[in-house]
């Protein structure tokens, strides 16, 4: 019932993840529309086109914010017909408004200033230049307004433009954000997290903002900058191409067409003159019949021609260009009849046709008159020569006005599109790739396994990602959490094996001890109780922060663990010579020492057949050298100082405690107080001095396990 409860809680909020960013690009439309439609109906001195944009890219995020400013401009679009070359503009002031609110920049007074200054820069100057190279720029207003102020000032037309139009979007951003502001204050602000457009069809983990965003590694990119790479790549490069391609095709159409005008004013101005009288035309020039009746009709074709710059009819001979008529025009007189003009560089290639009486193709080129599209119209004679040529030139310097506006419009509107399709992928990756992915990798970089809790933490933290991409990263995320689930069961199953074969091993180690020690008459619980004060003493030494390198758990585990075998070798040992009731002789005392190198011997034949075992090295080290003493004048090596194995070390304190106030054959026990005096006085000499200290120090738990063994053995022999 709680799974059930949960699921749709979670699709409640998943909802609510969609319809609520889903209200506001809608409230942020009709705010950007409605807007406009009050600046036009009233005619405020302002735009207010920007409200909604501001008001959705502060609550909904990038993906709305630029949706709405992008959606905008292309409803506008339909009553101006310029609204969608300032897409780039609106997308900005979206993004500003998102960057500087995530940031949590705008808490602070003198940054809201400075966030409206940004906005009028965006709107006033990037917007300004936009009007600027599309020149829609309206010659009335450089001599009246604010403008005409500063161009009578002497700034220039683009200074006085663009700084009046910076000021007058100053003044609309300014109470732009005065006016969303207001309408967020009447939204609860415990609310404004619930208009976010998240992507989350889960319950994403909470990860520290120091390990945010950090999945890369250092030196190394992360998954959201690789993709985001390849995109803006990728769109460059289609978008360069794209604008190339429609630039080259636009140049060829404009190209066709004007050569299609010139062709038909050629046609015309070769069917006005008569082809019989060409050579009267050239001698007589306007004392020729018809020759004046003639020209006026060329003039009338050229006024009427729009985008023709020149209008003539030449007879091309080998010296030049013979004038047979040249239409006056704008800033330059036409030559007179019988006048000879020189062919133009770009024009000898075409010779031999022309001379010839041939058609030739529209020829386009850069010389004395300028940047030019020509077009040849033979004139015909009655008897069917050609005698001269009609000429129209199209002035083709337009067409780079044309192509400049092109691409600026084709970039003002590919921004626009591309920073949508920018922010949406960037969302896609983010919540359908980074997030799923960083949060798996979070989650195995915090497992834990000292214990069983923590084991079963680790597959509830994996398991409350619930991650439903619907896709790979989603059976990815499945398998990563069934792997975990089968490995933790794995782990505790053979963690109880584990426990149940070390223990096994613990007590066999155990029962060879006393197999060991009972042969020894006197000793009994000895293995034991010199376990316990290796314990007491190791973990007294890590207290004090003694050989604190080589104190650690595992160290002092392997110690206790080790202590019961420190007299395995005794079992080379004649039971003669191990229960003599008196005091050994020298060849006795021989033998009995070479027990430590037997049982070292012993180990080493264990570590051979068990290679894992590892705490069977400290073992053979307190087996070999527990007889060793610090200032050398121990056995079976003569070893001094540190050069005796620490674990040695720590079991001599032990053994020789033990062997103090236990009652032997040979001898009667020593007092609590005389015992632990003869270890501080042979502190050392006998003993490592670190050692004795810290046993020393741990009177109190050394006495109360001998206390608990004595009254164990004297209930045994009762």
């Amino acid at each position: 019932m709680a799974d059930s409860a949960n699921k749709e809680i979670m699709t409640g909020n998943r909802r609510r993840q969609l319809i609520l960013p889903a209200m506001i690009i809608l409230i942020g439309l009709v705010l950007n529309i409605g807007g406009t439609v009050v600046v036009k109906a009233t005619g405020l001195m302002l735009y207010l086109d920007s409200v909604g944009t501001v008001f959705v890219a502060f609550l909904g995020g990038y993906v709305p914010g630029i949706a709405v400013a992008l959606i905008s401009n292309v409803i506008n679009n339909v009553s101006d017909g310029v609204s969608i070359y300032y897409a780039p503009v609106s997308v900005l002031i979206a993004v500003v408004t998102v960057y500087v609110t995530q940031k949590g920049y705008l808490k602070k007074l003198k940054n809201n200033i400075l966030y409206i200054l940004v906005l009028g820069f965006i709107g006033g100057g990037i917007g300004g230049l936009i009007t600027w190279s599309l020149n829609l720029i309206d010659s009335s207003v450089y001599s009246a307004g604010m403008t005409g102020a500063l161009y009578n000032m002497g700034l220039g037309s683009f200074g006085s433009w663009f700084l009046s139009n910076f000021v007058f979007d100053l003044l609309d951003k300014t109470v732009t954000v005065i006016f969303v502001r207001i309408l967020l204050y009447l939204i609860p602000r415990r609310l404004w997290s619930r208009f976010e457009f998240v992507g989350w069809r889960q319950e994403p983990i909470k990860i520290p903002k120091d390990k945010k965003g950090k999945e890369g590694g250092k030196g190394k990119l992360t998954l959201n900058t690789k993709l985001m790479t390849v995109l803006v790549v990728f769109s460059v490069t289609i978008a360069t191409i794209c604008t190339s391609v429609c630039l080259i095709l636009f140049r060829n159409y404009s190209t066709e067409q004007h050569s299609y005008l010139a062709e038909g004013v050629a046609k015309m101005a070769a069917n006005i003159v008569d082809g019989d009288r060409v050579n009267e035309y050239i001698d007589r020039g306007s004392r020729a019949e018809g020759y004046d009746e003639t020209e006026k009709q060329l003039v009338n074709l050229y006024e009427n021609s729009q985008d023709v710059k020149y209008v003539y009819v030449y007879q091309i001979k080998s010296d030049g260009c013979h004038v047979v008529f040249d239409v006056d025009t704008e800033g330059l007189e036409g030559a007179a009849a019988g006048d000879v003009i020189p062919f133009d560089e770009s024009f000898m290639v075409y010779l031999p046709d022309l001379l010839a009486g041939k058609r030739i193709d529209p020829v386009v080129s850069k010389d004395t008159y300028g940047w030019l599209l020509t077009y040849y119209e033979p004139i015909y004679d009655s008897g069917g020569s050609c005698v001269c040529y009609a000429g129209v030139d199209i002035d083709m310097s337009g067409l780079r006005t044309y192509e400049k506006e092109f691409v600026i419009k084709a970039i003002t509107i590919f921004t626009g599109f591309v920073m949508l399709l920018f922010a949406t992928a960037s969302w896609f990756a983010r919540y359908h790739l980074v997030l799923p992915i960083n949060a798996m990798s979070y989650a195995a970089d915090h497992f834990e396994y000292e214990d069983e809790f923590a084991r079963k933490n680790n597959v509830e933290m994996l398991a409350q990602l619930d991650i439903q991409t619907m896709d790979e990263i989603e059976r990815l995320y499945r398998a990563f959490l069934k792997t975990t689930e089968e490995s933790t069961r794995y782990f505790e199953e053979n963690k109880e094996k584990l426990e149940k074969i070390e223990t096994m091993q613990n007590s066999l180690i155990l029962v060879l001890a006393d197999m060991v020690e009972n042969r020894d008459e006197g000793t009994g619980d000895h293995v034991r109780k010199t376990a316990a004060y290796v314990g007491i003493t190791a973990r007294k030494m890590k207290e004090l922060g003694y050989y604190k390198d080589m104190m650690t758990d595992r160290f002092i585990r392997d110690c206790i663990r080790s202590a019961p075998l420190h007299d395995i070798g005794k079992i080379s040992v004649s039971d003669v010579i191990l229960n003599k009731p008196g005091r050994l002789n020298d060849m006795e005392f021989e033998l009995m020492k070479e027990h430590t190198t037997a049982g070292k011997r012993v180990i080493e034949q264990v570590i051979a057949a068990m290679p894992d075992a590892d705490y069977m090295e400290e073992a053979k080290n307190v087996a070999g050298y527990h007889h060793e003493k610090w200032d050398g004048s121990g056995y079976p090596e003569g070893l001094a100082g540190e050069d005796i194995p620490l674990s040695a070390r720590i079991m001599a304190v032990a053994d020789v405690f033990d062997a103090l106030v236990s009652k032997r054959c040979y001898k009667d026990s020593f007092s609590y107080d005389s015992a632990l005096s003869i270890i501080k006085e042979e502190a050392g000499t006998h003993f490592d001095p670190l050692v004795a200290d810290a046993f020393l120090k741990s009177k109190e738990e050394v006495t109360e396990v001998a206390d608990r063994f004595a009254a164990r053995e004297k209930k045994q022999d009762e």
